[in-house]
């Protein structure tokens, strides 16, 4: 768990090792697992969960908790939400850059391991609480956005699945409301230790509980949907549901409120027995996140866009007497959103009691060594009651006074303006595998070791969801004021809501079979080589469900056509043989070259290849998947040098490159009824980049500086993917040629700093830690109705951390921290180099987190 010992880990590892210890964790103030992965080099987090190395998302990154790959139910990836583990739990966050053979062949852009708390060797028993606030949340006061009856209870566990009433009336919210801001609190206990019987019967046990209440909101958001007209050069605001051209049509030109509560706790257990050289434990974790969110989204703007020097209240003004030419509208959506993940691991590690086995004078075999592990894991996310409302607002016109009116979204232009959605994902997977170690020493002296294993891990998935709506409730409407909300009197109205026949529920079944051997045979002191095979077999399946009203856009075609069962059922298998290839030098004492030729794969994840419509709120992109869709296939090239100088302090240089083939990017906006975005297989991408890296302790080079120490890295990433043949030419066709493009979710370079100071004499600790996130392509440039849409980039920015604590006593610590200081505006850009600047699409800022905690140990 400290930096040194990691550090120490790093330089023997045959692997390209990065990790961050608790210590450096603590110190940062990182509140989760996805917050500490930010600290290591080349690393990053996509949405605020998922790992990012060396600018290949989660596809390329294989997540594990204690060297087990947890299953995932979120529907949108096969990553495990890394924001799930407290940093109460962690031991360490080791990420492996290069692939060998006793990894999973998925890690591509690396294998991010998160070590979960070890059984201590001395008793000890800690109490933490806090408490904290976010400005943006303490600005809100009592008008924090959420919903009556809304926020988040104590466990965070809802009371079950919601009841169709007999009449079709729903009870309940449909719209946002304004109340008192929530109050952030966190809790966390820990005890644990070590006993020995008889010198030889060593028995131990740890046990963790955190808890933790949290809240955000925002009131400056935009999320503007534009597009390039045909002949023209500047984007102006996309329309749908009709044209300007007739007066009758609808524009996306939101702003955006949004208020979310949050509840996280956890619970850890470990007990384990080691006799002598032979040791077996126990591990079971459960973590759980309830998030309740409340969005609030208005377009006003674009009215005056199309009618500049349009005024609501002014019957002469351009505009007025046009009411369906882009009128005002309001989306709200309510989402609640339990998230689970529970494991158990039964784990060993032995050593065969025998001599060493003397071949010859120069070979000698010593006592083999094999570690084996059974999981059983589940992850599940519940969605109860997810409610989606729209609304138009006319003013008075042509003597009808204002009034709301239903807003249908292109997308389900079908239902009524209410849908309620109810959403179960359930995910469960079974993993066990088996490593053999035969050690042995050869002619120069140096221990090298043959490595053989087994793996196999099932996850099974199933996914359920039923809407509702308001039909045939078309002449509803709501006489007041654009400031007077219809969300909040359309409970109290008749109107009838029944079920929707457009879901598609689905069973997805993924299995993985491996074996493998590998070798580290020392030619000589100065050079090892590291080397082996993979082989790996792929089933992944999905057997749809459909309603009687559900569409598809079949792959290839731009129509929405009824989905029958099993017409988009995947059976798909492969079977990849992936070698690896190191080389290690050791020059010179502290200085480590280390070069590696690896092939490893990308796959599918089940969303990706279902064709479920899926909104994250009203409004938003559709997304649809892609049942063609195939894995991908990459070629790893890596080299890196490091070099410790002294213990504790070390400088770090790579250089990487992988060519992928048939990489999996998602393409915006393909013509259909309307605009959506889905997964292809593009002919190859490649990405290369360099690293460097350092961690000083100043006082090494000048006594006055004992204390203070610093460290840093950057990461700097080129990225490119060849379009497929067709999507190049409709692009040109359109004017804009875009034979190659960025990889998507590849930032441009990455940069973390850290400086430390510390009086031990009075347990005085200071940290200022900043980290930079550089451009990023989001979604590549795309067509709607034959107009063009740019490429989509989320902007860089940087977040700078304090945190500060002082011991009290000998069994105390207060700490203060202070997160996003800098609060920089978060954006999403249209970039095309045909067109001048940047024009921004979504745009938002967090707020500063101040938070002060206590803790006692024992």
């Amino acid at each position: 768990g400290t930096e040194a010992g990691l550090l120490m880990l790093r330089v023997e590892s045959p692997a390209l090792l990065d990790s961050v210890s608790s210590e450096l964790i603590s110190q940062a103030g990182a509140g989760d697992a996805a917050s500490a992965l930010k600290l290591v080099a080349g690393a990053t987090v996509q949405e605020g969960k998922y790992a990012v190395i060396r600018g290949l998302p989660d596809r390329y990154v294989n997540s594990q908790m204690n060297a087990v790959r947890l299953p995932s139910a979120d529907e949108d990836k096969r990553a495990v939400q890394l924001d799930q583990f407290p940093s109460a739990m962690i031991e360490s966050v080791q990420v492996s850059k290069t692939f060998t053979p006793d990894q999973q062949g998925d890690a591509s852009g690396g294998a991010v391991n998160v070590v979960l708390k070890k059984i201590p060797d001395v008793m000890i028993c800690k109490v933490k609480v806090g408490t904290g606030v976010n400005t943006q949340v303490l600005r809100a006061g009592e008008k924090f956005l959420t919903y009556k009856e809304g926020g988040v209870n104590f466990l965070g566990i809802d009371d079950g699945r919601r009841e169709v009433p007999s009449d079709g009336n729903f009870v309940g919210a449909v719209g946002v409301t304004r109340e008192d801001a929530p109050i952030d609190v966190s809790t966390e206990i820990s005890a644990g230790g070590k006993h020995v019987f008889n010198d030889l019967v060593t028995v131990g046990g740890f046990t963790n509980l955190f808890y933790k209440r949290d809240s955000s909101y925002y009131e400056d958001g935009i999320d503007d949907n534009l597009w390039v007209e045909q002949g023209a050069e500047e984007l102006t605001p996309r329309y749908e549901q009709g044209s300007p051209f007739h007066d009758d049509f609808k524009t996306s030109l939101f702003d955006v409120t949004q208020g979310v509560e949050e509840v996280q706790w956890g619970w850890l257990a470990v007990v384990g027995m080691e006799v002598q050289e032979q040791a077996v434990d126990m591990l079971y974790m459960v973590t759980r996140n309830t998030e309740d969110k409340a969005m609030l989204l208005e377009d006003t703007r674009g009215k005056e866009f199309f009618y500049p020097g349009y005024d609501p209240d002014g019957p002469d003004s351009p505009g007025y007497n046009i009411p369906d030419g882009a009128p005002y509208i309001r989306t709200e959506t309510l989402t609640y959103t339990e998230r689970q993940t529970q494991t158990f691991q039964l784990r060993g590690e032995h050593t065969v009691p025998a001599p060493d086995i003397e071949l010859s004078r120069f070979f000698s075999i010593l006592p083999p060594e094999f570690d084996w592990t059974l999981a059983w894991s589940s992850s599940k996310q519940h969605e109860p009651d997810k409610r989606q409302f729209g609304s138009i607002w006319i003013p008075e016109v042509f003597g009808v006074s204002a009034r709301h009116m239903q807003f249908k979204p292109s997308a389900t232009f079908t239902l009524g303006n209410l849908q309620r959605v109810w959403k179960k994902i359930d995910e469960e997977s079974e993993q066990y595998f088996w490593n053999g170690k035969i050690p042995f020493k050869q002619w120069s002296g140096d221990e090298g070791y043959v490595k053989l294993g087994t793996f196999r891990d099932q996850v099974d998935r199933t996914y359920e969801q039923d809407s509702f709506s308001n039909f045939n409730d078309n002449s509803a409407f709501f006489e007041g004021e654009f400031d007077q909300f219809w969300s909040e009197q359309f409970p109290f109205e008749e109107h009838p809501t029944s079920a929707a026949e457009i879901d598609v529920d689905y069973v997805g079944k993924q299995e993985i079979r491996a074996w493998y051997y590998m070798v580290d045979l020392p030619l000589c002191p100065l050079v090892r080589v590291i080397g082996g095979v993979r082989r790996e077999d792929t089933k992944l399946s999905v057997i749809n469900t459909p309603e009687e009203q559900v569409k598809w856009v079949e792959p290839g075609t731009k129509i929405a056509v009824r989905l029958d069962p099993g017409e988009a059922d995947v059976d798909f298998r492969q079977e990849d043989v992936l070698p690896s290839l190191g080389v290690v030098v050791t020059p010179l004492k502290g200085l480590t070259l280390r070069s590696s030729y690896t092939e490893t794969v990308a796959r599918q994840t089940f969303k990706e290849i279902t064709p479920i419509q899926q909104q994250e709120f009203l409004g938003a992109d559709v997304f649809i998947g892609n049942p063609d869709l195939k894995m991908s296939a990459l070629q790893n090239y890596d080299v890196r040098l490091d070099y410790t100088p002294y213990d504790g302090g070390f400088f770090s240089f790579s250089w990487f490159r992988k060519d992928i083939r048939a990489p999996i990017e998602y393409v915006q906006s393909r013509t259909a009824a309307f605009g959506f975005t889905t997964p292809v297989n593009y002919p190859h991408g490649e990405i290369r980049g360099y690293e460097i890296e350092t961690r000083q302790h100043l006082g090494y080079f000048w006594k006055p500086l004992e204390g203070l120490s610093l460290g840093g890295n950057a990461a700097f990433i080129d990225s490119v993917v060849t379009l497929p043949e067709e999507e190049a030419r409709d692009l040109e066709n359109r004017g804009f040629p875009q034979p190659t493009r960025d990889m998507i979710n590849a930032p441009e370079r990455l940069f973390n700093a850290f400086l430390l100071y510390e009086l031990e004499q009075i347990g005085f600790q200071v940290g200022v830690f900043y980290t930079v996130r550089g451009d990023t392509l989001v979604a590549g440039a795309g067509q709607a109705s034959s107009r063009f849409i740019p490429s989509l980039y989320e902007t860089e920015f940087g977040t700078l951390n304090l945190s500060i604590s002082q011991k009290i006593g000998d069994n105390g610590k207060l700490t203060f921290s202070a997160k996003n200081l800098l609060d920089p505006q978060i954006q999403q850009v249209y970039r095309d180099e045909r067109l001048e600047g940047d024009t921004v699409k979504t745009s938002y800022t967090k707020g500063i987190d101040y938070s002060l905690s206590c803790t006692l140990q024992w």
